[in-house]
């Protein structure tokens, strides 16, 4: 379908442009949202006979939406979320949220005017662009973290996932600590604790006295057999 834009639309065109669109397109979105006119004879004229003013009006519209994205540039929103130790969401951020979350900074827009590829899922610092015009972008800050020190922490530019992954890897590397030393008759259980062995004690070792030097330990064993027999 042809039509004529009344104002300028993303990858389409400007003011007064005739351009093809799809015919579903046309009708769901750009006729009833009065962004154009079907680029018939009569709509043509039309057009041509208020373009001053259809031009006038975008204008002043543009004007109004800088002054507003001026007041919105820096806005962060913080989004206080639950999540898992790997930082996904259990949930999401949608525009519903965006929306609600600049009310509450004394923005009023409206979902359409956010533009969120995908709901948030995981948390961190998001960049989330407010279309205020066809012409008019701002971009925001969506703080998504699971308390506010946690939000606090982001905006200092502390990447939370990372301290959290070295945190983890910090206490793995510390239960992983040297081999315990044991003693005799003592046993490590399943939990890593010293415990006395179960069952018979050890037996005990015989202590078996040095040589002298210069004698075998067989020579030595005989010297003392013999002076067992001499005292007896």
């Amino acid at each position: 379908m042809d039509v004529i834009l009344l104002e300028r639309v993303e990858k389409l065109g400007a003011i007064g442009d005739v351009v093809t669109v799809k015919n579903g397109y046309a009708r769901n979105y750009l006729l009833p949202n009065k962004k154009a006119l079907r680029a018939n004879a009569a709509n043509k004229a039309i057009f041509e006979a208020n373009r001053e003013r259809i031009e006038a009006e975008n204008a002043e519209k543009r004007t109004a939406a800088e002054a507003e994205a001026k007041k919105m540039e820096g806005t962060t929103l913080i989004l206080i979320r639950q999540a898992s130790n790997t930082g996904q969401l259990y949930g999401s951020v949608s525009t519903r949220d965006m929306v609600a979350g600049m009310a509450d900074k004394g923005f009023s827009i409206e979902k359409s005017q956010v533009q969120l590829v995908r709901p948030i899922k995981s948390i961190g610092m998001h960049d989330v662009t407010i279309v205020l015009h066809p012409e008019v972008q701002v971009t925001v800050k969506a703080n998504v973290a699971r308390s506010p020190e946690e939000a606090e922490l982001q905006a200092q530019g502390v990447d939370i996932l990372a301290q959290m992954f070295e945190e983890e890897q910090a206490a793995i590397i510390g239960s992983e600590g040297e081999e315990p030393v044991l003693e005799p008759g003592q046993v490590v259980t399943e939990e890593g604790e010293i415990e006395p062995a179960e069952g018979p004690a050890a037996e005990e070792v015989e202590m078996v006295e040095a040589a002298p030097e210069g004698e075998t330990a067989e020579e030595a064993g005989e010297t003392g057999d013999e002076e067992g027999k001499e005292e007896a």
